[in-house]
């Protein structure tokens, strides 16, 4: 049986799923809010971002949306991408299992200082 591509769920893909579930964003609408939802620790390059819309969009975690909420001219190109509940599902479950290993992690004091 092949390796299924989200799980593990990587890391820009989770990024992915806490930036749309707000709301409806365009490719760069994710790559800033990612960005600013990290405090720029994190930043998705071209390749990485829709790479991980391309797989998101496979497993039916995400869709991508046939009207464009901001019908604006330029903007005919942007496609813009909502979570399913199944993305929803998914992020809510690697949150919690990413809560159980901070717990963990304070536990065992490897945690220090503002993260505690």
């Amino acid at each position: 049986m092949p390796k299924r591509k989200l799980d593990p769920l990587p890391s820009a893909a989770f990024h992915i799923l806490l930036a749309l579930s707000d709301e409806d964003l365009h490719g760069y609408a994710i790559m800033r809010e990612v960005e600013q939802q990290t405090d720029g620790r994190v930043r998705l390059g071209p390749g990485t971002l829709y790479g991980s819309i391309k797989t998101l969009l496979e497993a039916k975690l995400i869709v991508e949306l046939a009207e464009r909420p901001d019908a604006e001219p330029g903007t005919e190109r942007r496609r813009y991408y909502r979570l399913t509940s199944a993305g929803l599902k998914l992020a809510r479950s690697e949150a919690e299992n990413l809560a159980g290993l901070l717990r963990v992690a304070r536990a065992k004091r490897i945690l220090r200082g503002a993260h505690v």
